[in-house]
């Protein structure tokens, strides 16, 4: 058995349950939420929560840098499939004309060791940063708001700037469309260079603006886990993210945090610390 469907009360214990019928730790597993239940009144309209738990696959890799390229390889895909369901006419802009991100859902081995053959250190990281910026002023101008994208490279990260009169429309609700071009950047980044090199997509100074927002939901859920004694699950988000509310709530003694589910529909669970 590999994949169990829990229910319980809460879904703290509905993953407990579920854990425990696999015999694995959240850490050797994947866990999605499909209900967070409802407590009902006096004992009426009560719904369990429900959970999907599936265990992670166990893969052979030579360096850890593969294991990097295999998981921004599983989320591009994801992000793929998220994007042509949401936004379908955004995606096919996003993703026309664009071999290089067709060779990142399907590639071949060979070809990939052939690349890394090509390109030294140095060389690759230059072919990253003019690969990645042609990419998005492409896809800016194929979207109908033309971006001028600069570059900075800071503490082995690589931040793309993207400037355009019609930001909106490059940022999406919720920051949809600049995470997955973001994603994208990241993979084909990490064709060309095979060190680890964050990369940043920031469309105006939405990312700042973004920043401020995490900072608050951190300090709202610590409160209310410090007050309740009870674990919250927060809405998915993009790794980043996650881990900026991680970094601000390590500042806590009193909870720790951790990481559930399969990307992109992973979350962040705060609890109090032991």
């Amino acid at each position: 058995m590999d994949k169990v469907i829990a229910k319980d009360t809460t879904v703290d214990k509905a993953i407990r349950k579920g854990l425990d019928l696999l015999g694995v730790d959240s850490h050797e597993a994947d866990i999605v939420v499909i209900s967070e239940g409802k407590k009902g009144i006096f004992g009426f309209g009560q719904k369990e929560a429900v959970v999907e738990i599936t265990l992670k696959e166990i893969r052979d890799f030579d360096e850890a840098s593969d294991i990097q390229l295999a998981e921004i390889e599983e989320t591009v895909e994801d992000i793929v499939e998220d994007l042509e369901e949401d936004y379908p006419e955004t995606a096919e802009k996003i993703l026309a004309d664009q071999p290089e991100i067709d060779r990142l859902i399907s590639s071949d081995e060979d070809e990939e060791a052939e690349e890394y053959e090509d390109y030294d250190e140095e060389s690759g990281r230059d072919e990253a940063i003019a690969a990645v910026t042609e990419y998005l002023t492409s896809v800016a101008e194929a979207y109908g708001a033309p971006a001028i994208v600069t570059v900075e490279e800071k503490n082995n990260m690589l931040i793309f700037q993207m400037e355009s009169e019609k930001p909106g429309l490059l940022i999406g609700k919720y920051g949809k469309i600049v995470n997955a071009l973001q994603i994208l950047a990241q993979a084909l980044v990490q064709r060309y260079v095979r060190r680890r090199l964050s990369v940043i997509v920031n469309v105006g100074d939405y990312r700042e603006r973004r920043a401020a927002v995490l900072e608050s939901i951190a300090d709202r859920t610590a409160e209310r886990v410090i007050k309740t004694k009870q674990p919250v699950f927060l809405e998915p988000l993009p790794a980043f993210e996650r881990k900026q509310i991680h970094a601000r709530l390590s500042q806590n003694k009193r909870i720790k945090t951790h990481s559930e589910g399969k990307e992109p529909h992973r979350y962040l669970v705060v609890e109090i610390a032991d």
